[in-house]
């Protein structure tokens, strides 16, 4: 066979390459085609391509690295930076928090120390109050405001609760409801602080209304106390005798407790406790001034009993000449009950001249009193009798015309006109009373 086979149309044609392969006494042919060389040349391509292209993976990956760590590098620290940033914000609010609640927990201390200030001061008011209503006094109401103590207290008691639980002390359980309802609405935008001025605000001007409200009650007692001493004190001076008492020495020098000591600068003290003792002092004075009062003969011996002679001169009904009659004479019939005037020490009882069977009381400060004419005497010297005891019976003995009694009031020795005591008694009651 020739090297190419021959084709009676195209020409001789070249041989296939004939691959050969044997394994022991098998052997095969192979031809190899073109596509078979073609195949080959692809892969070889392919894994030369794939070769270079790990290469340049391998040369380039540690920039790629390099570059992705850098970029993961900044994002961090972005991320740490922004979590700096709100943290210190969150530090600011807190501080600010902080800084609000301990200006309003200030606040709400100086509150309750006021409103511990006015409770104790109503405490000791209310003792003073008490002495003046007994003594028949009470404040004008032109010149209270227009609501009470109690309720402003009780305002003030509910602002400070609200306050408490605005800024989270959270006061006891029967008191929110109570709290909250004093609390203001919030407005739009406002802050806690802010919310809390307001009600501290509030609440400020309660115990301040509060306090006024103690102040104008102290001065309108003390005015009226001062008044009524003063008003008893001129009815008293109109029967010619002077009585002007002075707070803490009215009573006598031997029932007076002994003081002393070093001397030693007063301790300042403020408007109200001066206010207090003003009040103490106006009410001790008109305390003594009715105790002084109760002492003298403003009663009537006879009160039921028609006046039949009065003081000044007259017709002497034995002598039918001019002459002084020293007091004044009741219709009473023989037996009638004759009763003190006033308390005091019996200083006469017995037979006296033209009085007859006569009773003198001393009430003290230089006023007597003398009972005449009368049929039994019932105290004897020495005895101490009080206002409206009985004293003796009417009758008729001495220098008389007829059953009365003869009553007579000596200032000083000197016989002074009954009537006058007996007027300013009926003006003294509602005084005294």
């Amino acid at each position: 066979m020739s090297q190419g086979s021959a084709s009676r149309i195209f020409g001789t044609r070249k041989e296939l390459p004939i691959l050969i392969l044997a394994r022991g006494e098998d052997v095969r042919h192979m031809r190899v085609r073109p596509w078979m060389t073609a195949t080959a040349l692809c892969l070889v391509g392919l894994l030369s391509l794939g070769y270079l292209a790990a290469t340049a993976y391998l040369v380039l990956r540690d920039d790629l690295i390099g570059g992705t760590m850098a970029r993961q590098a900044r994002m961090q620290h972005d991320y740490e930076d922004r979590i700096s940033a709100l943290r210190a914000q969150v530090d600011r609010v807190t501080s600010r928090q902080l800084l609000d609640q301990q200006v309003v927990e200030d606040k709400v201390e100086t509150l309750l120390k006021q409103q511990q200030a006015l409770s104790s001061r109503h405490g000791r008011l209310g003792s003073l109050i008490e002495r003046a209503e007994d003594s028949g006094l009470s404040a004008p109401r032109a010149s209270m405001p227009a609501f009470s103590e109690d309720h402003a207290g009780a305002g003030a008691a509910r602002g400070v609760q609200a306050i408490e639980r605005l800024i989270g002390l959270k006061p006891k359980a029967q008191e929110t409801v109570a709290a909250l309802g004093f609390a203001p609405a919030p407005l739009p935008g406002e802050s806690i602080s802010d919310r809390a001025d307001r009600m501290f605000s509030k609440v400020t001007l309660s115990l301040k209304d509060l306090e006024r409200e103690q102040q104008a009650r102290i001065a309108a007692l003390t005015e009226g106390a001062r008044d009524t001493a003063d008003e008893i004190e001129t009815i008293v001076a109109r029967t010619g005798l002077k009585m002007t008492v002075d707070a803490g020495v009215s009573a006598p020098a031997e029932a007076q407790d002994a003081v002393g000591g070093p001397y030693v600068a007063p301790r300042s003290e403020d408007d109200f406790d001066r206010s207090l003792v003003t009040l103490d002092t106006a009410l001790e004075r008109l305390e003594a001034v009715r105790g002084e009062v109760r002492k003298l003969p403003f009663d009537n011996p006879a009160p039921q009993s028609e006046i039949t002679s009065s003081f000044g001169n007259r017709l002497d009904p034995f002598l039918g000449r001019l002459a002084l009659h020293a007091g004044i004479d009741f219709r009473l019939g023989v037996g009638s009950r004759v009763a003190a005037a006033a308390p005091g020490r019996v200083i006469v009882a017995g037979r006296n001249g033209g009085y007859g069977n006569m009773v003198e009381i001393d009430h003290g400060r230089g006023v007597t009193t003398r009972y005449a004419h009368l049929s039994t005497i019932l105290v004897n010297v020495g005895d101490v009798v009080k206002e409206g005891d009985p004293i003796a019976k009417s009758g008729s003995t001495g220098r008389s015309t007829g059953p009365h009694l003869h009553y007579e009031i000596r200032l000083n020795g000197e016989a002074v006109d009954p009537m006058r005591f007996l007027n300013a008694g009926l003006k003294l009651k509602s005084y005294v009373e």
